[in-house]
């Protein structure tokens, strides 16, 4: 069985990052997703896409996967990039000879 670890992005709902902590362990999918049925909602022919499991580290989901006997792979986390913005620098006036437009 194939299985992907991640750490998820934090959700664009929210502002915080409370979910974003832990790592996951997600079933690969077997079957493509894909509308169907009356309703046209999109579903696949097998039920282990639903499955997550969350891990607090990295090392805990990869050896709860070596343990089960699973191929996994890894996605590397995404750094958060920190840019510090001041409200004045809205404002800030730039001449257009230091800026390279004309």
């Amino acid at each position: 069985m194939d299985v992907r670890i991640y750490r998820p992005s934090k959700s664009a709902m929210q502002s915080g990052r409370a979910k974003a902590q832990d790592w996951i362990l997600q079933y690969e999918l077997r079957t493509s997703r894909a509308p169907g049925g009356v309703m046209r909602w999109t579903s696949s022919g097998d039920a282990l896409n639903q499955v997550q499991l969350s891990f607090k580290s990295l090392e805990d989901a990869i050896s709860y996967a070596n343990k089960k006997g699973w191929n996994y792979t890894t996605q590397p986390e995404q750094e958060r990039i920190i840019r510090p913005r001041n409200y004045v620098d809205n404002f800030k006036y730039i001449p257009l000879e230091e800026t390279g437009n004309t």
